[in-house]
């Protein structure tokens, strides 16, 4: 039809000034992101209650990497996602090397990563 209009992304008007920067996207965040973000912090805290319990049955390499990991797994958002996923990937391996007794560490790194949408 003639005359009709769509208009799909982002659209900026300026008109002089200076200082001009970015777009304001006027994002709102989800009802359910905060009961993400709780179950994310609970999952964190899970995980970190269980490394501690595991840390002492493991060879002393083995908790070095733990401990040097653990900075980077948090719900905060300030930790770049790869660094967390990283950090979740060097836990899970070891979880795995050590057979039943880190099965609970898996099942938490496992936990979080689907809560983070990287499963």
């Amino acid at each position: 039809m003639s005359g009709d209009s769509y208009h799909f992304g982002d659209n900026v008007n300026m008109h002089g000034g200076m200082g001009n920067t970015g777009i304001d996207k006027r994002h709102m965040m989800a009802a359910d992101a905060t009961a993400a973000s709780a179950a994310l912090q609970e999952a964190v805290r899970e995980l970190h209650r269980l490394i501690d319990d595991l840390h002492g049955r493991l060879p002393p390499a083995s908790a070095r990497t733990l401990e040097d990991s653990l900075p980077a797994v948090t719900a905060d958002a300030a930790v770049q996602p790869q660094d967390r996923h990283r950090a979740l990937m060097a836990i899970a391996g070891i979880a795995t090397t050590v057979g039943t007794l880190g099965q609970p560490v898996l099942d938490a790194v496992n936990r979080i990563l689907q809560l983070l949408g990287a499963q």
